[in-house]
């Protein structure tokens, strides 16, 4: 995929497609005339976002989707074959995330959830995924995290997931060479989206409201983010890391690892 590539037309499968990141990238793709098949959980949110993208002059088709469920994933990816005889992009975006310290955890199941949607969703969207990808010469395009780079306090359990989808998707590109199935991962630092809302606190419930700080003047918009990916995508990007922040603390991480440990402490997310 070159620089020059545009997304009309290509068959793209999008998770976590019913607000944040997800929204942007769907309303972005459309605007180029991509056909998505957007894929949530949230079925309101799906549908909403979905009849954007028609309005936009986009062919898309919403499928209600849990990405832990195996079967769910299977279907997702079957309906957009349906459609469109292949996949030409699987972007797995959906995710959750959490705040609270390990030792302060009451309910720790909750773990258990964060691996499933942050790892294992996008583990299973590409199994299936992957041999109309072989037959398209597609992409996969991951949205990870600062948090899959450098551990983060409050984020334990997040981290963890984050880090196996770079372990997972470095393998698998090793894996992949000279299939042409290209692999990119994209690692935003700080965005605002609503993933604070559904994040697990230390009991596993959610607050009752987002409570992202408009004051932290360094996070940039979900389409600003949403941009980003959609750049790394079509310059085939291996790994990009989003900041300026998260590029020096993974360069400088293997030299000064306390140091970079005393920046995260200071600068990850208050909220």
């Amino acid at each position: 995929m070159g620089e020059t590539m545009t997304f009309k037309d290509k068959r793209i499968i999008l998770t976590g497609a019913a607000g944040g990141i997800g929204e942007a990238l769907a309303r972005q793709l459309a605007a180029e005339g991509a056909r998505l098949a957007l894929a949530d959980i949230n079925a309101e949110g799906l549908g909403l976002v979905a009849e954007a993208c028609r309005r936009s002059g986009s062919e898309t088709i919403e499928i209600l989707t849990d990405v832990t469920d195996r079967e769910q994933c299977q279907a997702l990816v079957a309906r957009a074959v349906e459609a469109w005889g292949g996949v030409d992009i699987l972007l797995s975006n959906a995710g959750v995330s959490m705040r609270a310290r390990f030792d302060e955890v009451t309910d720790i199941s909750f773990f258990e959830r964060l691996m499933a949607i942050n790892y294992f969703g996008p583990l299973y969207c590409t199994y299936y995924a992957l041999p109309y990808l072989k037959e398209s010469l597609g992409r996969i395009v991951v949205v990870t995290s600062s948090a899959g780079k450098l551990g983060a306090p409050m984020h334990t359990g997040y981290a963890a997931s984050k880090h196996a989808l770079h372990g997972f998707f470095d393998s698998l590109r090793t894996e992949l060479a000279g299939t042409g199935v290209g692999i990119t991962l994209v690692a935003p630092m700080y965005v605002k989206t609503g993933i604070r809302r559904h994040r697990f606190e230390a009991d596993g419930s959610h607050p009752s409201v987002d409570p992202y700080h408009d004051s932290k003047s360094k996070s940039m918009t979900a389409e600003q983010a949403a941009g980003i990916i959609i750049r790394s995508a079509r310059k085939g990007k291996r790994e990009v890391n989003i900041s300026f922040e998260l590029k020096a603390g993974v360069k400088l991480k293997p030299f000064v690892p306390g140091i970079i440990d005393y920046f995260v402490r200071r600068k990850v997310d208050p909220v």
